[in-house]
């Protein structure tokens, strides 16, 4: 699935005033900033020049985008909108009426019709699974809500508690009926969660609306934690994008990166996490142990043409580890990635070597 997929993204700029889940990406350009609130974007500029800027609240986090084009106009937003809060409703596994949500109740029962779009995302989760052995994997609800990280847990649970979160995360447990369009967990009380691609499949499907109108210069920020861009600035330049410091406050930036076509993702264990006996507990889950990853590793970011591909892929490369991950990353095509360790150490894959400038004297490239 990596290796074939070749959509190309649309640019989108977004800023983020929120702290959200794994946020490593700053925007940078002057003339990136985003003004405006739900319900109506703001307009600036003329001619190709001109952009409009929206933020929306959806898939509990802060959503900007901003769209240049002469063409560009508030309903175009408003369509985008629409998109997001459909998705967002057929996508939870919290939001009573949702397609999710039907499949997580019925779970050992019976299966679920659910529409095109939700079948094709699960469907993507599952592929995403099984070429990375289960480290990403869909069905991992069951541990998400035992340890609740983010969200009130602070402690860690009993084994056994974890033991048969466990025993209920397994990707080989969802049966597809494509023909039907039926999703069926195997187990009572299986918990289908596709907050590990949700974000990335609904920035590629903005992605494909404004190319079919033909606005080419935009940029998306999803919380923070990804930023998708497709084409250049409408000044012909790259976008200039800073990479957060892991250990300080929001805006503190370690180095810069120009993009054009690409989306960065980023997952690290800095923002959702609890400190228990001198140890931290984040909100990374590694479904063979039922445990959050003690790996070493402060961040992952990923570098892909496609968003849906680096969300999945900054979770199940994060679990690897760097060996792993990194072997991983080089069999695929048009990704590059770095990695932070807990000793400031940036291991890179080499196009990311030569694109990124380093501000900061505390991280440098391990040898």
């Amino acid at each position: 699935m990596f290796k074939n997929k070749k959509t190309t993204l649309i640019l989108v700029v977004i800023v983020i005033a929120v702290i959200a889940v794994g946020a490593w990406l700053i925007t940078k350009d002057k003339d990136d900033k985003t003004a405006g609130t739900t319900g109506s974007a703001t307009t600036s500029g003329k001619g190709e020049e001109k952009s409009l800027s929206q933020t929306f609240y959806i898939y509990d986090t802060v959503v900007n985008i901003k769209v240049f084009g002469a063409t560009v106009e508030q309903k175009n937003m408003d369509d985008i909108q629409h998109m997001l809060e459909r998705m967002d409703m057929e996508l939870s596994r919290t939001k009573e009426g949702g397609e999710v949500y039907a499949v997580n109740q019925a779970a050992g029962k019976e299966a679920v019709v659910v529409s095109d779009e939700t079948l094709d995302v699960i469907k993507q989760s599952i592929q995403y699974a099984k070429e990375m052995d289960g480290l990403f994997d869909p069905t991992i609800g069951p541990l998400i809500d035992l340890w609740n990280i983010g969200s009130g847990g602070d402690k860690v649970p009993p084994q056994a508690d974890i033991d048969k979160a466990k025993s209920l995360t397994n990707y080989k447990d969802v049966e597809i009926d494509e023909a039907a369009k039926t999703v069926k967990l195997m187990k009572e009380n299986m918990v289908l969660d596709l907050g590990g691609i949700g974000k990335g499949y609904a920035a590629d499907r903005i992605a494909d609306y404004l190319k079919e109108q033909d606005l080419n210069s935009a940029m998306i920020n999803l919380g923070g934690s990804s930023i998708i861009a497709l084409g250049k600035k409408p000044n012909g330049t790259d976008w200039n994008i800073g990479l957060q410091d892991p250990d300080q406050s929001r805006g503190t930036q370690l180095g810069t990166i120009k993009i054009s076509d690409e989306v960065i993702d980023a997952s690290g264990v800095y923002e959702r996490y609890f400190m228990q006996d001198n140890i931290r507990y984040h909100h990374i889950l590694d479904p063979r142990t039922g445990y959050p990853s003690q790996n070493g590793l402060k961040s992952l970011t990923i570098m892909s043409p496609n968003a849906t591909d680096a969300d999945a892929l900054s979770t199940g490369v994060f679990l690897m580890g760097i060996e792993d991950g990194m072997k991983y990353l080089e069999s695929l095509p048009d990704v590059e990635a770095f990695f932070i360790t807990d000793d400031n150490k940036i291991y890179a894959t080499a196009g990311i070597k030569e694109r990124m400038n380093l501000t900061d004297p505390t991280y440098s490239f391990a040898e």
